[in-house]
């Protein structure tokens, strides 16, 4: 199989400013496909783009911890922090968290449905999910996430992996590579998971450029491009413009979502006249063209 790869903008609905790039960078043929946050504060303005732009892809991002729950926290106690009203705010927690079983399958459940039901309930066709910081590698977490998606119909997920030819390519520190590698051992226990091995939920060969975010400018983007063997990838990216809007959000991300901004334009603007650009694509057409 030929080369084919989804590009995703994580964060679709956190300001104003990312909703904007996004919507600049998929008319400039620079993006594909985007995730959607229920909970983020430019919520409204994301469906109105999202509506305008139909040929956009359109996801879930699940936001399970840093970020205010969409359900009454009184009805998933187990997902809820400290103050008893938002998620955990530190991705470490909500992992130990995890870990020692602490967390409620169907209160993952309920939360990821109420979140995927949130988007449909404004007319817009959910095309996959994905989390945010890809808290799903966690099969305690997947497996939750994938009944959620099947309850609503949603037929494609994210694979949380990066490959290890990728890793080796996302100017990342080393402590984040070695992260990402141990996190690898996981992949089979994913694709073992029902929805995923009986592929009544469908996903792709892997996830390019998680190594990199924070990173991610055109030369490395060229250089994961050059690199992308045949296969169905996604590569996951954030980008943005670095605003007041944003001053006021959690975020590690800031002149890095400009940067790669700039980058999708480069290599893939104007539908980047680069011969070696792979077939884009976004899920609805992965899930459209593949038998389950």
């Amino acid at each position: 199989m030929a080369a084919r790869l989804i590009l995703n903008a994580d964060d679709f609905g956190l300001t104003r400013g990312i909703n904007r790039a996004i919507a600049e960078l998929h008319a400039a043929g620079a993006l594909t496909s985007a995730t959607l946050m229920a909970n983020g504060p430019a919520f409204d303005d994301a469906v109105d783009i999202a509506k305008a732009n139909p040929g956009l892809g359109v996801g879930c991002h699940i936001v399970l911890t840093d970020g205010t729950p969409v359900s009454p926290p009184e009805t998933i106690p187990s997902l809820v922090g400290a103050d008893g009203k938002n998620f955990r705010p530190n991705v470490t927690d909500f992992f130990l968290a995890a870990l020692r079983g602490k967390l409620s399958a169907g209160e993952i459940q309920h939360e990821a449905l109420t979140q995927i039901q949130k988007l449909q309930r404004t007319g817009i066709n959910v095309t996959h999910v994905d989390t945010h910081k890809h808290t799903h590698v966690l099969p305690r977490i997947a497996l939750p996430l994938l009944a959620a998606a099947e309850n609503a119909g949603v037929r494609a997920i994210r694979n949380p992996f990066e490959e290890r030819w990728s890793l080796a390519l996302g100017n990342s520190p080393l402590i984040t590579r070695l992260k990402l590698r141990i996190l690898h051992s996981l992949r089979p226990r994913f694709f073992a998971l029902p929805q995923i091995r009986d592929r009544r939920i469908l996903t792709t060969d892997g996830t390019i450029g998680i190594s990199a975010t924070g990173s991610l400018d055109a030369t490395t983007l060229r250089t994961f491009i050059d690199a992308l063997p045949d296969g169905l990838w996604e590569m996951v990216c954030h980008p943005g413009y670095n605003d007041r809007e944003l001053d006021a959000v959690t975020t590690r991300l800031r002149e890095t979502r400009e940067t790669e901004r700039e980058a999708l334009l480069t290599v893939f603007g104007s539908n980047s006249l680069n011969p070696s650009v792979p077939h884009l694509i976004h899920y609805a057409e992965l899930t459209h063209s593949t038998n389950p």
